[in-house]
């Protein structure tokens, strides 16, 4: 158990911190110093949060009850699913949003950049996963497993849209930032719904109305955000930096 329990003790401490951080970026200056430093740290942070995850689900799929010696009224197929397989998906979906996130913005001047291996590779991996998990679920008609993986499904197909899009606009990088960023945090708040709830709530910890919240709120700030970048660069330059 020392294994899950050292994953379980860092996914903690760096996801709560992380969720915290996210706030900065999401309602500070874009572009600004703050919005760099404090975004840079949130994503590191998920990283290693998702990689921790990585962990936590695979010692799961492998001893589950062991691992989970608290849900004493499941059954480790169903502990195995939960907890493991969309765990696992969860965290590859958290590392692949926080990754193109980063690298849309440092290669927005260089766009063929964002087509090497990893940033393929992830989007890729993703899908896999997140229909290796809607199959596991349909195993257990476990219907929330199923629903959660379209939301893979859909990032990795947009994501490598806009990778092999031959010439994005200048403010596609923006919104592709915005979309991915923001996107990792309702799969982080989304894990914390259905993860952190059991030892909480227990008996909310799978409705799907708790699930709904970060979902809800995550989409309403990248409709926002997104509409304030388009609204932005239509918005016409001041006379001064207009040429005569």
């Amino acid at each position: 158990m020392w294994p899950f329990k050292w994953f379980l003790a860092v996914h903690v401490t760096t996801g709560a911190v992380g969720l915290v951080l996210f706030w900065i970026p999401v309602f500070g200056k874009k572009g600004s110093q703050t919005h760099r430093k404090f975004g840079t740290v949130y994503a590191y942070l998920m990283l290693v949060t998702a990689t921790m995850a990585l962990g936590m689900g695979t010692n799961t799929i492998l001893t589950p009850m062991a691992t989970h010696p608290h849900l004493t009224d499941w059954n480790p197929a169903r502990v195995q699913g939960i907890f493991g397989w969309m765990m696992l998906y969860l965290a590859v979906l958290t590392v692949s949003l926080v990754w193109h996130g980063l690298v849309t913005v440092r290669n927005k001047k260089q766009h063929l950049e964002n087509r090497r291996w990893p940033n393929v590779g992830l989007n890729v991996l993703v899908i896999a996963v997140a229909l290796l998990c809607a199959y596991r679920g349909w195993l257990i008609h476990e219907l929330l497993m199923m629903g959660i993986a379209v939301v893979g499904v859909a990032s990795g197909l947009t994501n490598l849209w806009f990778i092999y899009t031959p010439s994005p606009s200048r403010i596609a990088y923006q919104l592709e930032h915005v979309k991915a960023i923001v996107g990792s945090g309702i799969s982080v708040y989304t894990a914390f719904m259905a993860f952190g709830f059991v030892r909480l709530m227990p008996d909310r910890a799978l409705d799907p109305r708790m699930w709904a919240i970060p979902l809800v709120v995550g989409l309403a700030l990248i409709i926002y955000h997104q509409a304030r970048l388009r609204l932005t660069q239509r918005r016409p330059a001041p006379m001064s930096t207009q040429r005569v």
